[in-house]
This record gives structure tokens, sequence and C-alpha cells, in this order.
């Protein structure tokens, strides 16, 4: 059985004609690098927040969402993630893909335009259908919150 692969369009928005497509790092990866699209350095200091722009845009066909994530090395050495991880973006949205950052380790990090900051998965959405009752089955769990699994 042969599936058709997926087609994502993206269009550049970065002023630079060169900026390369996001894309994998090794042929097994579930994810496409996204690099800084800056124009000048961006130091942050730890707790910082900021707005890093990726240089893309794209179209997504319906039924999917793109989960931008943080890269796993950049995370583990400097402490800077993704503050709203796993970010969606949706099938809908035409607009820059943005990345927030925020620096959760004890010293400030320089990102560099063109460094590898996070990364975009593909992923299929299934979209509900709602109902509303009086009661819901009964589980072992039950309405068990937080810490209720034993861990």
């Amino acid at each position: 059985m042969s599936l058709d692969p997926l087609t994502v369009v993206f269009k550049r928005v970065s002023q630079d004609p060169d900026w390369p497509l996001p894309s994998r790092g090794t042929a097994g990866a579930a994810g496409l690098d996204l690099a800084a699209d800056l124009a000048a350095p961006l130091t942050l200091s730890p707790g910082q927040i900021a707005l890093v722009p990726t240089g893309w845009a794209m179209a997504l066909p319906g039924g999917y969402e793109a989960q931008a994530r943080p890269r796993s090395g950049l995370a583990l050495r400097k402490g800077v993630t993704l503050i709203n991880s796993p970010a969606t973006i949706d099938s809908d949205y035409r607009g820059e893909i943005a990345l927030p950052l925020i620096n959760l380790g004890p010293s400030p990090v320089v990102v560099n335009r063109g460094d590898r900051v996070a990364q975009l998965v593909v992923a299929k959405v299934e979209t509900p259908v709602l109902e509303i009752r009086e009661t819901l089955d009964d589980t072992g769990r039950g309405a068990g919150g937080f810490g209720s699994t034993g861990a």
C-alpha cells in the first residue's frame, strides 16, 4: 500500500531571498528545524521571553496542525525553550511562524540569525463531535485529579 506524501506549502517572508526552508536534521527526524530570522543577535536574560521570527509562513491542509516544539539540546545546554510548548499552528493560520522563546537557564543566552531554535511537527487532527450527557461512564480512576494515580 502506497500513501501519497502530505504537501505543506511554505511562503518565504524573510527579507533574505536565500533564507533556507525548514528541514529535517536527519532522515528519521520527526520535526523540521526552525531557525531564527533575526536582523541582529538577541540576548535573552534569565526569565526573559521574546518572540522570534522564523522567516516563513505556511498553508497546512485542513485536518492538520503543526506543533512547534523545543529543541532538546538547546533546552538542556542553555535552558531555552518555548513558553507555550507545544505551540499549535492551526491549518487556517497564514501569518509568519514566530516562536515565543524563554530563557529558563541561569545565564544570558545569545540567539543569532540562523540558529535552530525549535522544531516543527505536522500532525493529523481529529475534530470531535461534542455530546452532552448527565453522567459519564465509570473508570477505576474516576474523578481523581493530580497525583491520584500514586505517582
